[in-house]
């Protein structure tokens, strides 16, 4: 008997004519049957199917979409192991806030609880990590079921993040009423901007026009509110951190940057502004033993970015954009008491270390092995890409060098989960997503292993993106913390493997680059096949004996109090005080 067919009025039609409807223009997945039905209704609409190697990669994809379109991201798995292994992908959405839908299948009704083929009961699993999880057995509320999943995703009126929905086959198959079809469940809702309380607008401004020291320090959540966050420091003359999750959005040569001062201006600022970024690891949790006696500002449309760690002497619960308006509207008539010689000193001490680091790059030693230093390859990359390419950045060791190394207007990597493999798929979908920009993807050798067979759905999808290996044959940063703390190397010594043979398996231009003296004209050969729309690979061989910063820094043996060696140890001193 032949598997049954799905028609234009089934529920499965009806999930791919809603997403259609919501602007969804392609999908990440990997095919089987419980979700066979949905896939080929997919087909029907003239929906992409991207259709990758592994469910973890394909919610990967969904989440990158979504965070450089400003969209929805889309991701259909199969049931069971479909579910399981896309549960990391989740997982890292959920810790970034990215707004992704999650779409499976389950065996059909009447097999339900009686040893079924992938009978799992996902929404157990995925629960804890979406915000909205449910089996959708009744055709006639799939509608209403999709309309809430996408709002959840999106933040309307809540936290975004990743949703989940699944089906049992048979309700796929089934008829929906054309009475419920409402044409307001269809229709795209915008997120309307929340609206800050005058009265907290009042406490910020005062708290920030009498600040000598003010520092804003930007996240995930003020991704929208670029424009006016700018005429603020402008106004301020204050001084701006950014932790990745917002990167680019305040330039690089803005006035303001001060990088390269992360840990000084953190413990001298006396008012920070948190916008849209909670106070993770990555800002030693707000504690006053980096941060002294600073006041906080919080700012955020989302309560985990507004009072996490350390309440605001003023908070501010509205879109950031709207707040951030509003403040330079309430202090239009008010002269700011900024230490302009502070702020003029600071930023003079942050380009001379950035100039530094760019000319120290360029001029890297080789290890006593005779290979490259990372940055030699980060200084050869800087010179080749355009200002507007969009950077990937992937590892553990190789991380520390690139994020540091590499400028970006718009970047994306790991994020606070540390979620290490997500280099190759987040490619992948960012230059399916922005064909006209340039994509680059730098890894480590270690995190490219996690989703290396992705570069297969790369030739497959004629994905314009050069992934850029440094080869180190380790997990650095752990060999250096075994050898430094334990005196023994333990199961961290990977080979020097060839990627780019394996690469050019798969039928993208590929290299590999052992001297720092081919890498300019490598980049350019690979960069002229990505321009002309399709992958390349490159897979240069870097030292494991070059020490990245966050080698140094006690991120690998994990410190008791704090990220940080040397913010654990003020931690304890404040403690004891």
């Amino acid at each position: 008997m032949s598997s049954p067919t799905v028609s234009d009025t089934c529920t499965a039609a009806l999930v791919a004519r809603f997403l259609k409807a919501r602007g969804v223009d392609r999908v990440f997945g990997l095919c089987g049957g419980h979700i066979m039905p949905i896939w080929m209704r997919l087909d029907a609409e003239g929906i992409r199917i991207i259709d990758v190697r592994d469910e973890r990669a394909a919610v990967y994809m969904a989440h990158a979409h979504a965070e450089l379109t400003g969209g929805l991201g889309v991701a259909l798995v199969t049931a069971g192991p479909g579910v399981t292994n896309a549960m990391t992908g989740i997982a890292n959405a959920h810790v970034a806030k990215a707004p992704v839908l999650v779409l499976s299948g389950t065996p059909p009704r009447a097999q339900e609880n009686r040893g079924a083929l992938q009978d799992m009961v996902h929404t157990d699993f995925v629960r804890p990590l979406t915000r909205y999880a449910r089996t959708v057995r009744e055709p006639d509320l799939a509608l209403q079921e999709l309309d809430e999943a996408v709002a959840r995703a999106l933040g309307h009126a809540g936290e975004p993040g990743p949703v989940y929905l699944d089906f049992p086959v048979d309700t796929l198959r089934a008829e929906v009423s054309r009475a419920v079809q409402l044409p307001e469940l269809m229709a795209p809702r915008p997120k309307r901007s929340l609206l800050p309380d005058p009265a907290a607008i009042d406490e910020a401004v005062e708290l920030l026009w009498s600040a000598r020291r003010p520092l804003f320090i930007s996240g995930r959540g003020a991704r929208a509110a670029g424009a006016p966050l700018q005429r603020l420091l402008g106004r301020l003359n204050a001084l701006y951190l950014d932790t990745g999750e917002s990167r680019g959005l305040v330039p690089e040569d803005h006035p303001s940057v001060v990088a390269a001062m992360r840990g000084s201006v953190m413990s001298e600022a006396d008012v920070v502004v948190t916008v849209g970024r909670r106070l993770d690891f990555q800002l030693a949790y707000g504690s006053p033993a980096v941060f002294g006696g600073a006041r906080f500002v919080r700012i955020a449309d989302c309560a985990a970015e507004l009072r996490d760690n350390r309440r605001g002497a003023a908070e501010i619960y509205a879109s950031p954009a709207a707040a951030l308006e509003a403040i330079l509207e309430r202090g239009a008539d008010r002269a700011p008491a900024t230490d302009i010689e502070w702020a003029r000193s600071t930023r003079a001490k942050h380009q001379a270390r950035a100039d530094k680091l760019v000319t120290s790059m360029a001029q890297a030693a080789p290890g006593r092995d005779g290979l490259m230093h990372p940055n030699r390859l980060l200084a050869a990359l800087r010179e080749a890409l355009p200002r507007d390419a969009i950077l990937v950045a992937d590892g553990g060791d190789f991380l520390s060098f690139a994020r540091v190394g590499l400028p970006a207007t718009s970047y994306l990597d790991p994020g606070s989960l540390g979620c290490i493999g997500i280099g190759t798929p987040f490619g992948v979908a960012a230059s399916l997503a922005c064909p006209d920009r340039t994509v680059v993807v730098a890894t480590g050798d270690g995190a490219f292993g996690f989703n290396a067979m992705e570069i297969d759905t790369a030739a497959r999808h004629k994905a314009p993106v050069l992934i850029v290996v440094a080869n180190n044959g380790s997990w650095a940063i752990e060999v250096r913390d075994q050898q430094e703390t334990h005196g023994k190397v333990v199961g961290t010594r990977l080979q020097f493997a060839d990627h780019a043979a394996m690469a050019r398996a798969f039928g993208l231009h590929a290299e590999r680059v052992e001297r720092a003296e081919d890498l300019p004209g490598a980049i350019q050969r690979a960069l002229a096949v990505v321009r002309a729309g399709r992958p390349a690979l490159l897979d240069v061989l870097v030292t494991p004996e070059a020490v990245s910063s966050d080698a140094k820094s006690g991120l690998a043996w994990v410190p008791d109090l704090q990220a940080l060696g040397a913010w654990d140890e003020a931690e304890h001193k404040w403690r004891q005080s």
